[in-house]
C-alpha cells in the first residue's frame, strides 16, 4: 500500500528523458539533450521544464505542437541539428512565454511566417542556406531578432543571382523587396487570366453572331424559295 501511495506521489511531469539529463538552473528545470543523436525532439520532456537543450542533435523536423505541452518554457535551444522543416504550429501553446529561440546553423531554406510572428521570443536564424522571399523578408521586419546574429542571415538562393551570398540586411537596406515582387507576379498572373476569359468571351459571341448569321441566311434561301415553289406547282 504505501508503494502504491508513493507511486501516486510522484508527479508525471518529473520524469526525465532516458536519452538526456534533468538538472536545474536557478531553481528552474533544465533539460539538457545536447549531442545525443536525436532524430527527433523527445516525447517525454517534463512539463514543467524552462530551460531545454536540444542543440548539436539530427533533429530534422519542428511537427505541429511539438511543444504544447510544456507551459513553463521560456528557452529552447535547436541550433546545429538537420532541421529542414517547421511547421506553421510549431511553438503553439508556447509562444506567450518563450523568451529565447535558437534555431541558427540548421538546414532551414524557409519557413512558415506564422510560425515565428505569433512569438515574442528572441530569435536567432543565423547561418542557414535560406531563400530570400517575402516571408523571411516579413520575419526579419516583425519578429524580434538577435541583433547580434542578424548580419548572418545570408540569402543562399534568391530571384536574382546578385543577392545571393549577401546578408538578407544588405538586400533589403538596398531597397529591394521581396513581397512586391511577389505582388507583381500574382498582378501579371491574374491579367493573364482576366486576357483569356475575355478572349474567350469574344471568340464565343464571333461564333455566335456568325452561327445566327448563317441561320438567318438558309432562312431567307428558304423562304426566297417558296413563291417559285408554288408557282411551279400552277
Amino acid at each position: 500500500q504505501a508503494f502504491f501511495c508513493l507511486l501516486l506521489c510522484i508527479p508525471w511531469g518529473s520524469s526525465c528523458p532516458p536519452s538526456c539529463q534533468c538538472t536545474e538552473r536557478a531553481g528552474a528545470k533544465a533539460v539538457l539533450c545536447s549531442s545525443r543523436h536525436l532524430e527527433e525532439i523527445p516525447k517525454d520532456i517534463p512539463r514543467d521544464v524552462v530551460f531545454l537543450k536540444l542543440d548539436a542533435n539530427s533533429i530534422t523536423r519542428i511537427p505541429s505542437n511539438a511543444f504544447r505541452h510544456l507551459s513553463h518554457l521560456e528557452e529552447i535551444d535547436l541550433s546545429r541539428n538537420a532541421i529542414e522543416k517547421i511547421d506553421r504550429a510549431a511553438f503553439k501553446g508556447v509562444a506567450a512565454g518563450l523568451r529565447s529561440l535558437d534555431l541558427s546553423s540548421n538546414r532551414i531554406r524557409s519557413i512558415p511566417k506564422e510560425a515565428l510572428l505569433a512569438l515574442n521570443a528572441k530569435l536567432r536564424l543565423a547561418n542557414n542556406p535560406w531563400h530570400c522571399e517575402c516571408a523571411l523578408q516579413e520575419v526579419l521586419w516583425e519578429a524580434r531578432l538577435d541583433p547580434d546574429s542578424v548580419q548572418d542571415i545570408t540569402c543562399h538562393t534568391a530571384p536574382r543571382e546578385e543577392y545571393v551570398g549577401k546578408p538578407l540586411l544588405q538586400v533589403l537596406d538596398a531597397g529591394v523587396n521581396f513581397c512586391s515582387v511577389r505582388q507583381r507576379t500574382m498582378d501579371v498572373a491574374m491579367f493573364v487570366t482576366m486576357f483569356g476569359w475575355f478572349a474567350m468571351v469574344i471568340v464565343y459571341v464571333i461564333c455566335y453572331v456568325r452561327h445566327n448569321r448563317e441561320d438567318a441566311c438558309k432562312h431567307g434561301d428558304y423562304l426566297r424559295s417558296l413563291p417559285s415553289a408554288q408557282a411551279h406547282a400552277e
